[in-house]
């Protein structure tokens, strides 16, 4: 893994614990990050995590994006909004691979309620570490944004 991007996390209360989990394990893969919270297990609501994520993934304040919730539903939703977001949920490597190679997904979206701690790493090692490869899948992700 590049020592030198940073990986912007998000979650709500449900996706906390496993939030702590994915961020130790990129700062210990090279990765910086910048967590935009929640910081507790306190009922919260996710849109509140999501649009400033969104925001540094769309800015480049932040190379990447992982996002948390029980379901991965609710907060992928909320990041979809956010024009140049491709945010996807991913609850198996393969899918993490794929949302990458052909979708460029720049925030991966983890069902915290569904996976455990090595899924996750495997997934987001995956995630961080495919590149998109372009080609046809570019024309498909050009014509994602609505215009």
């Amino acid at each position: 893994m590049n020592s030198i991007q940073t990986v912007g996390l998000a979650s709500d209360h449900a996706g906390f614990e496993l939030k702590q989990c994915v961020k130790e394990y990129v700062e210990k893969n090279g990765f910086t990050y910048n967590d935009f919270g929640t910081y507790t297990t306190d009922r919260c609501d996710y849109p509140d995590y999501a649009h400033p994520l969104a925001e540094a993934v769309a800015s480049g304040k932040v190379d990447w994006g992982i996002a948390l919730c029980g379901s991965g539903n609710g907060i992928n939703m909320t990041l979809n909004k956010h024009r140049g977001i491709r945010a996807a949920i991913c609850w198996n490597k393969e899918l993490s691979l794929l949302s990458r190679e052909h979708n460029d997904a720049n925030i991966l979206v983890l069902p915290a309620r569904f996976i455990d701690r090595d899924t996750a790493k495997d997934i987001v090692d995956a995630f961080l570490n495919t590149p998109f490869s372009g080609g046809r899948h570019q024309q498909r992700v050009d014509k994602i944004p609505v215009k």
